[in-house]
Order: C-alpha cells, then structure tokens, then sequence
C-alpha cells in the first residue's frame, strides 16, 4: 500500500496522530508536498463529503476526519509555500448577523479546505458590510452565507443587496445555506447557489473556481 493510500485511509477514520506520522515520513521519503496532498489528504476528505451526502457517515465522523485534515495540512504548509502551490482560489465564510450558530459554517471551512480553498473564516453575526469588506481586502471571490434561524435569513438578501449597491455583484459568487434556507429563497433574493449540505457546498465552490461563474 503507498504511503499517500495509508494517508489517506488513517484521515478516513480520523487518526491524527497517524496522519501526522504519516504525512512527515511521505516528505522524508521525498514525496513532493502537492503529491501528498493531492493523492494523501484530498482524496481522503473526496471520500469523506461523498459519505458524508450519502448518509453514509454524519456530523461528529466528519469533525474528526477534518481535523485530522487539519493536522496533516500543518504539517505540509510551509513545504506547500516553499514549492510555490497555491490554492485554488478565496472564499469568505460567516454565518450571517443575528445569528450565532457555527458548526455548519465550520463544517462548510473544513469541507472547503479539504477541496483546495484558501478560507477567510469571518466568524458567527456577520455584517453584510463584513462580507463586502472581505471581498475588498482579502480578495475572495466566493461569498459563502449561513443562517440557521428563519428570523436572520433576511440578513442574506442584505448581502446581495449591498455587493450589488457597490458594484461588486458581477464579480463575487454568492452562496446560501443552513437549514431554513432553500433553493427557491436563493433564488428570490439573487443568490447564485443554495447547497443542502457542507460537502455539496465544496463542490459547487470548487467549480466556480475553477471554471468560473456557471449560469
């Protein structure tokens, strides 16, 4: 079994200390920084936000298997800077203001992170003034909103709105979830994506980037 497989199935079961262990003795033997994190983390955390929409595995597998991602992904950043690997692109999270839930928005991080993404993490009770400012300063171009509360869903079309009073609106992409919101409500207030779960959020994330804004 290569090295990157053992990586990987030790950050399946959320092993930490083995992915540590294991990412350090794959750079020892030579292994390029992105081949370990391609073949090693990625493809494990693919695995797990696959299950994960399955119903295959739930929320607490998933903590315990990105943070072992998060230990291995330690480990690799300053080879990762050193060799020049860049992330795929920016995105800025927050669950929006009024509202103080985060474990969604948290698994949302980890998900992201697991696909590539450098994440700007804004925290819970986010401004739309925030996100905007995450988009002037930091240079995000995924816009990712999260709400758990009917009475703070509102505050999502405050986002649109003032990316769109600025003149921003055409140059970020705006996505919406969290369990009271649907596609219909994305729709209405001129969100671009709703996703029902962490990992689907990922995916959609990952090909905007990639290929940009899809209609």
């Amino acid at each position: 079994m290569s090295i990157c497989t053992q990586i990987s199935e030790a950050l399946q079961k959320g092993k930490k200390k083995d992915v540590e262990a294991l990412v350090q003795q794959a750079l020892d033997e030579g292994l390029t920084p992105k081949q370990i994190l391609d073949d090693g983390l990625l493809a494990a955390m693919d695995v797990v936000g696959e299950k994960f929409k399955n119903n295959e595995i739930y929320v607490p597998e998933m903590l315990v298997a990105a943070r072992a991602m998060g230990a291995g992904t330690a480990i690799l950043k300053p080879h990762l800077m050193e060799a020049g690997v860049q992330a795929i692109g920016k995105a800025a999270l927050g669950t929006v203001k009024g509202d103080l839930h985060d474990i969604g928005k948290n698994l949302v991080r980890m998900m992201f992170e697991g696909k590539g993404i450098e994440v700007v993490d804004l925290g819970v009770d986010v401004s739309a003034e925030k996100f905007v400012e995450a988009f002037e300063n930091d240079g995000v171009t995924v816009i990712a909103c999260s709400a758990l509360l009917t009475t703070t869903m509102g505050e999502m079309k405050n986002v649109v709105d003032l990316f769109t009073q600025k003149g921003y609106r055409d140059k970020v992409t705006i996505m919406v979830g969290g369990a009271p919101i649907t596609d219909s409500y994305c729709k209405s207030i001129g969100a671009d994506y709703y996703t029902p779960d962490a990992a689907s959020a990922a995916d959609v994330a990952k090909k905007v980037l990639i290929e940009g804004k899809a209609s």
